[in-house]
């Protein structure tokens, strides 16, 4: 019910100054009954305010009932009380799911942590005690970065982009890798999920050993394969010309192999090697043009039409024999997928985001489904295809991985029977200026 507070005290008080003027009119001293009164009255009401504030900071602890009043004052007290109960059911529930929230992710084998918006802990379940050696109420309030003190952790943190999960050893155990997964929720707060992920890293440690290891031994028994038959080959005018043909598929398959073989080892090189390590700049314009030259041998008398757009100062810090390898990937690719007479256009230019490179063919295309997966390795959207144009299907996990390596990403779009467009794009950090010295052409 809502009461006329305003009303029904200035209702009060006049009846009060009437009575009490009358009744001084009456003792013939109306300014020191209407003064005694209002004093009084005063005097009430400075009371009632302070048992509203007692009662105020006794119930804040005690839950008191409120004290007895007539009238406002005690409309005014029940009102207070019972605003505090519906105030105290409702911290009750949202005490109830914060501790049924605290005991699931306590019970989670994964870290959760919360950090504020300039990177201060502020909560975290048991295992981020266990996997990260954080200790509370000791560090909350700390910098996150002070605790972990992994510089590829501090980069990854700061840069505000968490599309890729990041790995790095425990700041407790080197032993231990970790997966860390970050999101942005709130204003810029970050939301921290960290996996032990140490059996699968050794694992896919143990794959890469065994898939270089293989490799490497395979190539000895290749080069003698291929010497045999090369000799073979160079003498088959005394050699039955049954045998001949069988030779020369042989010698094509021995190729084949040591492609994939040169493949792999250069995949494992790239997953094993330190990305950041000897960046130099390199002319873009002489790789592509040295590039495209190869390209259109390979294409020979199919005719394709290809055509290079690249300033002549155009320069990026990187790799140049892994660079060199990924573009004439992406430009072989294009050429052996495009019908004869196809159009091909390389493009590089640079905005405000970094370097991108493009390459756009309008072969045959490829399925969109296949899209996500074409960088895995051997994954192929046709089998056919690839064994009619002798590919390794390790082309685009090559390019990946150089790309990665230069803090880049492929991007891919595609349609079937309306061709394909392959764009690396690179960061600004590694474009270099035109006067950068010691540029690799």
């Amino acid at each position: 019910m809502k009461v006329n507070w305003q009303g029904e005290i200035i209702q009060r008080l006049a009846i009060t100054v009437i009575v009490s003027v009358l009744f001084g009119v009456a003792i013939g001293e109306v300014a020191w009954v209407l003064a005694i009164v209002l004093a009084g009255y005063l005097s009430w009401t400075l009371l009632q305010v302070f048992r509203l504030s007692h009662w105020l900071q006794e119930s804040e602890h005690n839950h008191l009932e409120p004290p007895e009043s007539r009238g406002i004052w005690g409309d005014i007290f029940d009102a207070i009380y019972r605003l505090q109960r519906r105030d105290q059911k409702a911290r009750a529930r949202l005490q109830a799911v914060i501790d049924r929230v605290q005991e699931s992710t306590a019970a989670l084998n994964d870290a959760v942590i919360m950090v504020d918006n300039q990177g201060n802990l502020e909560w975290w379940n048991q295992a981020a005690e266990t996997m990260l050696g954080f200790k509370s109420p000791v560090d909350q309030g700390q910098l996150i970065t002070n605790l972990i003190r992994e510089p590829a952790f501090s980069r990854y943190f700061d840069r505000k982009e968490y599309q890729e999960a990041l790995e790095v050893p425990s700041p407790i155990n080197d032993q231990l890798i970790l997966q860390f997964n970050i999101t942005l929720f709130g204003r810029n707060d970050r939301l921290l999920l960290v996996r032990d992920i140490t059996r699968l890293h050794n694992l896919e440690q143990m794959r890469k050993d065994f898939v270089a290891n293989v490799s490497h031994e395979l190539r000895t028994p290749l080069t003698v394969i291929r010497g045999y038959l090369e000799t073979l080959l160079d003498n088959a005018d005394i050699l039955p010309e049954r045998w001949i043909r069988a030779l020369q598929q042989m010698q094509q398959q021995s190729d084949r192999m040591e492609n994939l073989v040169s493949d792999l080892l250069l995949l494992s090189r790239l997953e094993t090697s330190d990305r950041q390590a000897d960046l130099k700049p390199i002319y873009l314009q002489k790789i592509l043009s040295n590039i495209i030259s190869d390209a259109k041998a390979l294409s020979g008398d199919r005719c394709h039409h290809i055509q290079l757009v690249c300033p002549e100062g155009a320069t990026l810090l990187g790799h140049d024999r892994e660079l060199h390898s990924a573009i004439s990937n992406l430009i072989f690719n294009s050429v052996k997928y495009t019908p004869a007479a196809g159009q091909i256009n390389v493009h590089w230019w640079e905005d405000e985001d970094g370097g991108h490179l493009s390459v756009m063919d309008d072969g045959i295309g490829i399925d969109p489904k296949h899209i996500p997966r074409l960088t895995e390795r051997f994954y192929r959207a046709d089998p056919s295809r690839s064994i009619n144009t002798g590919g390794t299907g390790l082309g685009l996990a090559i390019v990946k991985h150089v790309l990665i390596r230069h803090n880049a990403h492929l991007e891919i779009q595609s349609e079937l029977g309306k061709g394909s467009c392959f764009i690396c794009h690179f960061p600004p950090t590694i474009i270099a200026s035109e006067n950068s010295p010691e540029l690799v052409e």
